[in-house]
């Protein structure tokens, strides 16, 4: 069993403990390497970097605009529903559910 660790961060310098049980979260995810930062440098890194996983060309899906939606009533079902465009009246709309009931087959 894996053993507590006292390492020093790159960034601010001050001591952290890498504990076992981190130790054995990064074993079974395949991370070969000890953390270098402080779990606060790693948190200011993340936020400075747009959110860590969700950083795709610089930004994150939180800093997105919302996209705009609109209301429609489904050409299946009838119900109320939205969609991410300005229905024309030229094509049936879809809720999700029929929609996504209509692309199995």
């Amino acid at each position: 069993m894996a053993q507590d660790k006292t390492l020093t961060c790159r960034d601010c310098g001050q001591e952290f403990i890498f504990s076992a049980s981190e130790q054995d979260f990064y074993a079974e995810k395949g991370f070969e390497n000890d953390p270098t930062r402080c779990p606060a440098c790693r948190q200011a890194r993340k936020q400075q970097m747009g959110g860590g996983r969700n950083n795709y060309g610089g930004g994150s899906f939180g800093s997105r605009p919302q996209r705009q939606m609109f209301p429609a009533v489904c050409a299946s079902c009838g119900v109320q529903t939205e969609v991410p465009f300005q229905p024309s009246g030229e094509k049936p709309v879809y809720c999700r559910d029929c929609f996504q009931s209509m692309r199995r087959y």
